[in-house]
């Protein structure tokens, strides 16, 4: 298994968590704000997210590291 994480921008990163099931429900400058039930956080439009950005959409999405990368094998 790899252990690297992929390269996504922010806006591929907001396509993924959409097909997880959070909605995008506005943007502000920059970022869009998601939401799922009682999860609501932002993901900035940046052209490619770093890995620590990424860790901590995940973390705030209730979305297992391992379950993320094999969904981008």
């Amino acid at each position: 298994m790899s252990h690297k994480f992929p390269v996504l921008s922010g806006e591929e990163m907001v396509k993924y968590l959409a097909r997880c099931g959070f909605i995008p429900r506005r943007q502000t400058a920059s970022h869009v704000i998601v939401q799922k039930e009682w999860r609501v956080f932002s993901v900035p439009l940046h052209r490619e997210l770093k890995k620590g950005t990424l860790l901590g959409i995940l973390k705030q999405a209730g979305i297992e590291v391992d379950a993320f990368k094999r969904s981008f094998r």
